[in-house]
């Protein structure tokens, strides 16, 4: 295997290192989080930092980059409160990989790509039509992580839509029969074939010597 320590971990070129410690992780959820300024223009980016906070209250977490250059979706959040989350799939992800170009405020990513805002229940802020599973979220609270400056922003679910063809019997989420893709790295997006579930575990019943 091959090893780095960390001085060979910061002696790395910029991309080098950037793709290197983005990979290692693992692979990582790929949304798109929705959003509206308070002027109402629309804005929609690609995460792949969303993770589980809680299931009761049902919460979610994502991490933001530091704020130092203007980050829309933060700004839009921040102002209104509200955002979705909607899981990227096979037939949009080089569209969905796309927004992360940095365009200005003004710029609606649904004007330059193929994505298309949809609108429910009288929720203020776009969803990604089509999106197999999209999430609407309200802001709770926001952590700054003093080490990188950068945000772990949380927020509560008011409103969850989901295929119905994806949902077993016991609540379960079958991700791979709508195709959604995972993020390896920063720009590598695999889709999962298969699954695998071995149930909720319990300790084994260990059987002594006598």
């Amino acid at each position: 295997m091959q090893y780095f320590n960390e001085t060979d971990i910061q002696n790395l070129s910029h991309i080098y290192k950037i793709n290197l410690i983005n990979s290692c992780s693992g692979y990582k959820s790929a949304n798109l989080i929705g959003s509206i300024s308070k002027d109402g223009v629309e804005n929609v980016a690609v995460f792949s930092s969303v993770t589980h906070i809680g299931s009761s209250p049902a919460m979610l977490g994502f991490f933001l980059r530091p704020t130092t250059v203007p980050r829309n979706t933060y700004e839009n959040l921040k102002e209104t409160s509200v955002y979705t989350i909607n899981h990227i799939h096979k037939d949009i992800a080089s569209e969905a990989h796309h927004t992360s170009a940095k365009y200005d405020f003004l710029v609606s990513e649904f004007d330059v790509t193929d994505l298309q805002p949809e609108y429910k229940s009288g929720f203020s802020v776009p969803f990604v039509k089509d999106a197999p599973v999209q999430i609407a979220m309200e802001y709770v609270e926001e952590y700054h992580i003093k080490a990188n400056d950068t945000i772990l922003v949380i927020g509560k679910i008011v409103g969850l839509y989901i295929k119905e063809n994806l949902i077993e019997d016991d609540g379960f989420i079958n991700l791979p029969k709508a195709e959604v893709a995972a993020i390896n790295g920063l720009d590598g997006y695999a889709i999962p074939r298969s699954k695998t579930r071995f149930g909720y575990q319990r300790p084994k019943t260990l059987i002594q010597d006598r």
